[in-house]
């Protein structure tokens, strides 16, 4: 059986460390190269099938360009992209496929579906708003997935409320507020395992695809 061969960008971290542990225990993937801020993105890179990357913006950033350089397919869960990053991993992905995601969660990735669908049944008396808690070591607030659900329900960034403490790993809430009555739609990960199984789902995807812009709704067939 040939095994699918990963890179772990950002092997330091608590994502990349749950990403290598899980490829240990899996019987169709490989532990290609791993490495971590100061490390030679496209030598890790040469012979891989895909790179996953959950490091930083700008360690994103040399995994996109290591990955188009090398025709090797990426995978995207680091948080904290912005406009500048987009562009370079937009642009890593006219030659190569890329799965850009700000939660690999599949529940999370439920949630978005259900919220958007939820808004619509319920129309314009009831009013969005969103919640999200993360331990605090989290460096960007709100959170990556806060944000798409505010994009999704048209909420403004300033209404986006955020929670750091403790060592919590995951939670948002998406409230529905009507007269009388409101619709609260919950994910909670309460392991990191999930967003690294999501993520190690996505690279087994994206592998073999043309050369595009992809997300786990894409991963997942929600679309």
């Amino acid at each position: 059986m040939n095994k699918l061969r990963v890179v772990v960008s950002g092997s330091a971290g608590r994502m990349g460390q749950a990403i290598i542990r899980l490829i240990g225990e899996a019987e169709d993937l490989d532990l290609h190269a791993a490495f971590d801020a100061g490390g030679d993105p496209a030598a890790a890179a040469e012979g891989a099938d895909v790179i996953v990357d959950f490091s930083s913006p700008a360690g994103a950033v040399a995994a996109a360009r290591a990955a188009a350089a090398k025709g090797v397919a990426l995978v995207v869960g680091t948080t904290g992209i912005g406009p500048p990053e987009k562009l370079a991993i937009e642009e890593a992905a006219w030659r190569v496929p890329v799965v850009l995601a700000p939660n690999m969660s599949v529940g999370a990735n439920v949630l978005y579906r259900l919220s958007a669908e939820a808004a619509r049944l319920l129309g314009d008396g009831y009013q969005p708003a969103i919640v999200e808690a993360h331990h605090r070591h989290k460096k960007d607030a709100p959170s990556g997935t806060a944000l798409r659900l505010a994009e999704l329900l048209g909420v403004p960034r300033a209404e986006v409320s955020a929670v750091r403490g403790g060592d919590v790993v995951g939670d948002h809430t998406v409230l529905l507020l009507g007269d009388g009555e409101r619709l609260e739609l919950v994910h909670r990960a309460t392991s990191r395992d999930a967003f690294a199984a999501g993520a190690l789902r996505a690279a087994c995807w994206v592998v073999g695809r043309r050369p595009g812009l992809y997300d786990m709704a894409a991963v997942l067939g929600l679309k």
